[in-house]
């Protein structure tokens, strides 16, 4: 895969396709207008892949935003629904699968769900990590 805007085109058709088969919508706040070098856009793409199923699986949310961003400090991710959340310690396979992705690329991810408000899903990978 290309990165930035090949990320963005492939996220664009996935988010359709979830969306369409779930019934649940997106609400989609940005994504990157430049390029990411491949790795990191599979990554990234792995990750959001892995978070909307986990929205489908287990939130009950009706609505799920995200919003992917490639400035000078780096790149952000946030996907975030108003489900069920879980408790604070929960682990999964999924959630072990994007903290992995992100580690893997240099970068960070953390989940913050909030028992009956929603999960909040943020990484980001510092900008000497998308150089490489």
């Amino acid at each position: 895969m290309r990165g930035g805007r090949g990320l963005a085109r492939l996220l664009e058709d996935h988010i359709a396709e979830w969306s369409e088969r779930t019934g649940i919508a997106v609400e989609v706040w940005a994504l990157p207008k430049r390029e990411v070098p491949p790795a990191v856009a599979n990554n990234v793409f792995a990750t959001v892949r892995e978070a909307l199923d986990n929205v489908a699986r287990h939130s009950g949310a009706r609505v799920v935003s995200i919003a992917l961003t490639v400035g000078r400090s780096g790149l952000r991710l946030t996907v975030s629904d108003a489900g069920r959340g879980f408790l604070p310690g929960t682990t999964g396979r999924g959630l072990v699968a994007m903290a992995a992705y992100f580690a893997e690329i240099g970068g960070r991810l953390t989940v913050n769900p909030v028992p009956g408000a929603g999960t909040t899903v943020s990484g980001f990978v510092p900008a000497e990590a998308l150089a490489r």
